[in-house]
């Protein structure tokens, strides 16, 4: 439909604005408060109703500090709403960055230095801002409400469901859902549409473990927790290959070992930390009840004690009907010729806590080409020019399948 992407070509300048001033000022996890703050004027700006969305509970807090995460108290998600009534269609965009040197030389570089808007997220927002405008342009018109989700902590997968837990889905309820990632090593313009399960669980385990430490020429005296992490790191791995049916895509990596301090001494404590990637619902309940079995029955055989923090975030799911349903819509931003199926993600999203609860899509536009730096490389550059598409992406989706249930 040219007229959505003609609309959108007029807010260009401004989305290409927002997106690098996002850029140039990075923020991290759960408390983006700069970025909440900017999202909120560009919202007064177009007279867009809009609230502070998430919150933060005790043990959440206490477990991403002891998985090194850093002590974040606050979530600064932003829900605004346009339109009224029934029935109610979310657009989220994410908006955290990631601690990573950029090594890409421009006028809109990161100003913080080890910090980097690697995935994405700035892009995310712009675009999302810049649907905003087009629908504040037509709230008019709308058959019902579009619900703004701009959520932080995506890259530690807990983001969305703080917001979730906030009440995000409702008042009013959410009927349907649409999100966009960008892609930098995909051709500009193409958009990759799957139905289904997208992207991977990711459930993490951080075993933290206590034995009692002792000269090593004395060993019978102690119980080694080196030992036990290097007994688990062992019966962990194994587990997958006995368990896991060889048809389902299932991965698991200890990505951390930590234990001990010099030669002659036997710890007293060391720190296993791994995750579990997989597609399939039924492998992954599963080997989320082996997991802690093994890592029980591992410890105390050799005495010791332990405890375990874990992070669960599930698969994001396409639903098929929905998907069908937008077809037209995101054709007629992109064209037909540019509609692909480039099948499941090899990473996790935590998208997947919406798409869990209502029918959802997730789609992935191509701001670049194949063999470019890809998201979460310190030389990820993306194309501007195509920033505009995915506003008129989001907003033709939402003014479209709302009339649609009229």
């Amino acid at each position: 439909m040219m007229n959505i992407v003609e609309e959108a070509k007029k807010y260009e300048e401004q989305i290409v604005k927002d997106r690098r001033y996002l850029h140039q000022h990075p923020e991290i996890g759960f408390d983006l408060p700069n970025t909440q703050k900017y999202i909120q004027q560009r919202l007064d700006e177009m007279g867009i109703t809009h609230k502070q969305c998430g919150v933060v509970p005790p043990e959440i807090r206490e477990k991403y500090v002891r998985a090194g995460f850093g002590d974040q108290a606050n979530c600064t998600g932003i829900v605004a709403t346009i339109g009224e009534g029934s029935p109610c269609i979310l657009l989220r965009a994410d908006m955290d960055a990631l601690p990573i040197q950029e090594e890409v030389e421009s006028e809109f570089k990161s100003e913080k230095p080890g910090l980097m808007h690697a995935c994405g997220h700035d892009s995310h927002v712009a675009m999302l801002l810049g649907a905003a405008q087009i629908l504040k342009n037509h709230e008019a018109d709308l058959k019902g409400t579009v619900k703004l989700f701009f959520q932080p902590g995506e890259e530690w997968g807990y983001g969305s469901k703080l917001m979730i837990d906030d009440g995000a889905l409702e008042n009013p309820k959410v009927d349907a859902a649409f999100g966009i990632h960008i892609m930098p090593d995909q051709e500009a313009g193409t958009l990759s549409v799957s139905k289904g399960t997208l992207s991977q669980a990711m459930d993490t385990y951080i075993v933290d473990i206590k034995g009692y430490g002792g000269h090593s020429s004395q060993p019978h005296k102690t119980i080694d927790a080196n030992m036990i992490m290097n007994q688990l790191y062992t019966s962990l791995n194994l587990l997958f290959t006995r368990e896991a049916d060889p048809s389902q895509s299932v991965t698991f990596s200890i990505g951390a070992m930590n234990g001990g301090t010099v030669t002659n001494v036997i710890p007293e404590k060391a720190v296993l930390s791994g995750n579990m990637r997989s597609y399939d619902q039924k492998t992954r309940d599963h080997l989320c009840e082996r997991i802690p079995e093994m890592i029980d029955h591992v410890v105390k055989a050799w005495r010791g004690e332990y405890s375990i923090t874990e992070f669960h975030t599930p698969t994001t799911y396409n639903n098929p009907d929905f998907i069908d349903a937008i077809a037209p819509f995101l054709k007629d931003v992109v064209g037909a010729d540019n509609i692909l199926d480039n099948g499941v993600l090899s990473g996790s999203e935590d998208f997947s806590y919406i798409s869990q609860q209502v029918p959802s899509a997730f789609v992935v536009l191509g701001t670049g080409k194949e063999g470019e730096a890809p998201v979460h490389n310190p030389r990820m550059k993306q194309n501007e020019d195509i920033f505009k598409y995915g506003a008129a992406l989001h907003a033709n989706v939402a003014m479209q399948w709302l009339k649609s249930q009229h």
